[in-house]
């Protein structure tokens, strides 16, 4: 063989790297993350992976066992989603149908720019090619993920794996697969000594864009904050809370943003999503300046570009090819969300507090709006004839909300309720809570919880769900259980894919409950319990405060069943209406 052939230069069949005092590529491997910080693993095994798996227990390394690839990206991403900005776990999974479930949560975890390892353990080098066991060519990865490496030297797994890391952590943040095949991992090669590079800074703020915002926000007679996930990612709560003070301006958040200000603060006046009243849009669209920071303004949050902004917009954030996409912009800015307001606010100087202040009553204007609607939703069904009504989904969050502190991790599923989570239920800080944003993947809510509980060993994490997105991970309540991870379920069950159902009977002529399954219905504390999880389930008010607290309060994972009320309207619909008596 020659000796510049590749194969002669790192074949793991050399006799020099079957020295036994050398760690195997897995082992190495597994070193550099646990140096950077990197010491949970969400996966699956299989006989691909075992060399990594063997490392990690040897190393005490926190390896989950989830029940499907789907869940695992979920659980990686609900840990870093609830951990200070840069901290990340890592996911294992098998080649083939292992990775390409695991695309979902990769994706999921791309747009919302949260960072993960992805290791994938990629089909053995000798029969690559050959449509070996589980094969995929490794390029079918490439739109779900940040970057996507493939690792062909035994030598260059380590260097693949930090730089991994650290692209990873680089805003914007982001999901990194690095392809490894089995029989590099079980190898002992020798691998280089790698030098650390730091995650480069976020752009920072131009000194004439932090200027021209100041000028424009500060001459506003009445501004409104429209903030994004990028507050989240950036660490930026307490300059968002201090820049929207200094300008007495209401902070609508959106899906990504919702709880990076805290909801009980004056000038919180919602979230902007689907469920987004008619008060809340109106308060954007009457607005002279709007400053929308950390975020794309995407379809899914502007209803494709539907809600009216300000008259006077300024958009910062990292990447400029969303300045100018859906909105006409007076001022765009590429800078980091953290940086910029930390600027701006210094620029502003102190707030003017000898004028009429406004903003706090804007905001609260809004939020009485909603209350009404809510209440009003309440009274409907208290109207209604039957004596033995089922809960309506505010009803059953505003129980929850009681029932959970507010140090507690809140993680929500996609689906119709969520609707109502995002514009009735409080979140008190950035870490609190946790859905996702414009991919809105079902299945989310349990796995993002249990990342949260492993990421937050010391606070209460609740998952939010319906009947729809549990069935969609029902499998890893058996992950709760067999691993003993403390989280409480609340599942809101009305036998349904609600809201299709309701597009379907109103859109289409389907008949109500056209997607639902009242003949078949779903006994989740059967399901539960069959699993390892004590259950209840409530149908009243009260009874839900009650057992949440009981559940909160058991030395393990729980889950409490909440049967809802089918027919509800959906929030969509309900809180764009006009209000009751006008």
């Amino acid at each position: 063989m020659d000796a510049d052939d590749p194969a002669a230069r790192d074949d793991p069949d050399d006799d020099a790297d079957h020295d036994e005092e050398r760690p195997t590529v897995a082992e190495a491997v597994v070193d550099a993350m646990l140096d950077r910080g990197v010491d949970t693993v969400f996966g699956i095994p299989g006989k691909q992976t075992l060399p990594l798996n063997r490392a990690l227990a040897d190393r005490d390394a926190r390896f989950v066992v989830a029940r499907h690839e789907t869940a695992v990206p979920h659980q990686a991403w609900g840990y870093a989603e609830t951990s200070d900005p840069g901290v990340m776990a890592a996911t294992c999974v098998v080649p083939g149908p292992g990775d390409t479930n695991a695309m979902n949560g990769l994706k999921n975890a791309l747009n919302d720019c949260v960072p993960l390892l992805h290791l994938a353990v990629e089909t053995e080098r000798s029969v690559r090619g050959g449509d070996g066991i589980h094969e995929t060519p490794p390029e079918t990865y490439d739109t779900v993920v940040k970057e996507n490496v493939l690792v062909d030297s035994p030598s260059g797994a380590v260097p693949a794996v930090v730089e991994a890391i650290r692209t990873a952590r680089e805003h914007p943040q982001g999901p990194v697969r690095v392809g490894v095949p089995k029989d590099v991992l079980a190898s002992r090669t020798r691998q280089p000594t790698v030098g650390d590079r730091e995650p480069a800074a976020p752009p920072a703020p131009p000194v004439d864009g932090v200027r021209e915002a100041a000028d424009l926000l500060g001459e506003a007679a009445s501004p409104v904050v429209l903030a994004g996930g990028g507050i989240r990612r950036s660490g930026a709560s307490d300059a968002l809370r201090s820049t929207a003070e200094k300008l007495d301006a209401p902070v609508v958040t959106t899906y990504k943003g919702k709880g990076t200000l805290s909801e009980t603060h004056s000038l919180s006046a919602g979230v902007l999503c689907g469920g987004a009243s008619a008060e809340l849009r109106e308060l954007l669209a009457s607005a002279d300046v709007g400053l929308v920071v950390g975020s794309d303004l995407d379809a899914v949050a502007t209803a494709s570009w539907s809600v009216s902004t300000p008259e006077t917009l300024v958009h910062v954030t990292l990447d400029g090819d969303d300045i100018g996409f859906g909105y006409e912009t007076d001022l765009g800015v590429v800078a980091d969300a953290d940086r910029f307001l930390r600027a701006l606010d210094e620029r502003l100087g102190d707030p003017d507090t000898s004028g009429d202040r406004s903003g706090a009553e804007r905001a609260e204007s809004v939020r009485a709006a909603d209350r009404e609607r809510f209440a009003a939703l309440s009274k409907s069904a208290d109207d209604d004839d039957r004596g033995d009504r089922p809960l309506r989904s505010v009803e059953v969050l505003s129980a929850v909300r009681d029932a959970v502190p507010e140090e507690a991790v809140v993680t929500a599923d996609a689906g119709g309720f969520r609707l109502w989570t995002l514009v009735s239920f409080p979140a008190f800080g950035p870490k609190s809570y946790v859905n996702p944003g414009s991919w809105a993947t079902m299945g989310t809510g349990l796995p993002s919880a249990i990342g949260a509980r492993l990421a937050n060993p010391d606070r209460d994490v609740v998952a939010l769900t319906g009947d729809g997105g549990l069935m969609m991970c029902v499998h890893e309540l058996h992950t709760l259980a067999s691993e003993g991870i403390d989280v409480t379920v609340v599942a809101l069950n009305n036998d349904d894919y609600a809201i299709i159902s309701e597009e379907a009977s109103r859109s289409y002529g389907f008949p109500d409950g056209s997607y639902g399954w009242q003949e078949t219905g779903l006994d989740l504390v059967a399901v539960a319990s069959g699993m390892g999880l004590p259950a209840e389930r409530v149908r009243e008010r009260d009874a839900v405060v009650d057992a949440v607290e009981r559940a909160r309060n058991r030395d393990g994972p729980a889950l409490v069943e909440v049967v809802t009320d089918l027919t509800e309207p959906q929030a969509s619909e309900w809180m764009t209406r006009p209000r009751p008596g006008e």
